[in-house]
């Protein structure tokens, strides 16, 4: 081969290489921030800190968890949302950003558009919990009694996946049990315990300790599969209302426009951590199951939930006018 062309030949294939562009990666001097958009020392935050040391594990990169609080985890999703497209940082995304725009119009983020899904990595079933002196041992007995006479149920908040979610039983059951907002858990859990109100929905995690206790007894689970915390319970689809299924989900998402391939990058990592039995036994043991659904599975999963929960919101008037 004579030295011209030679010459030709590394031309071409400089030319090539140069109009290329270079595979996205993550940049090792920088750390990933794993935004969690509510306050430290939730089961939200519990499960966001498993995550982060599970993917710095894997990616060998620091991983770092920052807590954005503010307007019911409002302000934190957003920051991500505007944040630079590049992974290094990411969301801790849950139920609540499905329906925030449904229930506040000045919600500065679009959820089906603003994000890049990564991976759903767990979900938490929604249950219905009694005091001992409910006459009822599943949600069907629950809907008979409310036929019969009035009922009160504790909710964490109006527009809460909780508050929804009974929403839905109520159209699907044809009954009516007055809903007793709270500002958390924690009073309306106090109040069921005192005897005060009869009725809460709740994760598992707050009632583990009382209904072991026979202070409180697990009456129904709104996911289409039994709750592990509580496998006595039956699903309410099982006693009273066959198809109805609903659970709170938990992913990791970027912002959009996020390089696919650090999307899939973070994505097979998230697919290991979920396979991972100690993942699994440590997500457990906070009332979590480890449910993994790919950035695809996941992105279609968010967007049936965003128009489920606004069909449901606009429908019970707690939209905004």
């Amino acid at each position: 081969m004579n030295t011209m062309r030679q010459a030709l030949i590394f031309s071409a294939l400089s030319a090539l290489t140069l109009a290329q562009p270079a595979t996205a990666q993550l940049n090792p001097s920088r750390p990933i921030v794993l935004v969690v958009p509510v306050a430290a020392g939730g089961g939200v935050d519990a499960i966001g800190r498993l995550v982060a040391e599970k993917l710095q594990e894997r990616l060998k990169h620091n991983v770092v968890v920052e807590n954005r609080t503010g307007a019911g985890g409002i302000v934190g999703t957003d920051s991500v949302a505007k944040a630079a497209p590049d992974g290094h940082t990411l969301l801790l995304i849950e139920t609540s950003a499905a329906i925030s725009k449904w229930l506040h119009r000045s919600t500065p983020f679009d959820v089906t558009k603003d994000f890049a899904p990564i991976a759903q990595i767990a979900t938490t079933s929604l249950m219905m919990f009694g005091h001992p002196s409910v006459d009822a041992k599943d949600v069907k007995d629950v809907i008979a009694l409310a036929k019969k006479s009035p009922l009160s149920i504790a909710i964490p908040g109006v527009g809460t996946p909780h508050h929804l979610a009974h929403l839905m039983l109520q159209s699907a059951a044809n009954v009516q049990i007055q809903t007793i907002p709270y500002r958390g858990t924690g009073p309306g859990l106090a109040d069921v315990l005192a005897g005060r109100v009869p009725l809460m929905w709740s994760t598992p995690g707050p009632l583990i300790p009382h209904v072991q206790a026979e202070k409180a007894k697990a009456l129904g689970v709104a996911s289409l599969k039994r709750e592990p915390t509580f496998p006595q319970a039956l699903t309410i689809a099982e006693s009273a209302l066959p198809g109805f299924g609903l659970e709170v989900w938990f992913g990791v998402a970027a912002p959009a426009k996020t390089p696919p391939a650090i999307v899939s990058q973070i994505g097979r990592e998230l697919a290991a951590i979920a396979q991972s039995p100690e993942m699994k036994d440590r997500a457990a043991k906070i009332a979590f199951n480890v449910n993994y659904a790919d950035g695809e599975a996941f992105a279609k999963i968010i967007a049936t939930d965003y128009e489920r929960y606004g069909k449901t919101i606009e429908a019970a008037g707690i939209a905004p006018n």
